[in-house]
């Protein structure tokens, strides 16, 4: 590491360029915006609970509010082969659920239609 360190700052000049470098390794913004919220206030969980046998139930929980979920949950039902629901739980608002192990397949759609970034999805389960 050392020797590393001494490549940088002679191919630099400087030592401040490299402890700027470390700073900047933070999971910290200190430039944020004052009213945003970090990541962990707006984690989209989605969860496997098993039922009778092989079967399974995938729930997505947190899916911010400006989002349809009715239209998520019936483009899902649709490109998953699967049924589902949307649940009005007392505690966590609206879920959805799936029909088996959908988790993947969620993870991947909410990325890649940008309703969430892929470090705001959090797999629970097996």
């Amino acid at each position: 590491m050392l020797v590393y360190m001494n490549i940088f700052i002679k191919a630099v000049g400087c030592f401040d360029v490299l402890v700027m470098s470390f700073q900047n390794l933070q999971t910290y913004d200190p430039f944020a915006e004052e009213g945003e919220s970090n990541v962990e206030g707006r984690l989209v969980h989605i969860r496997i609970q098993q039922r009778n046998g092989r079967k399974t139930l995938t729930t997505v929980q947190g899916i911010p509010e400006k989002f349809d979920k009715r239209k998520i949950l019936k483009y899902c039902k649709k490109h998953f082969a699967c049924n589902g629901t949307v649940v009005e739980h007392e505690e966590y608002g609206e879920v959805l659920q799936f029909q088996g192990d959908q988790r993947d397949n969620l993870k991947s759609f909410l990325c890649e239609m940008n309703l969430v970034t892929p470090d705001e999805v959090k797999l629970h389960g097996f």
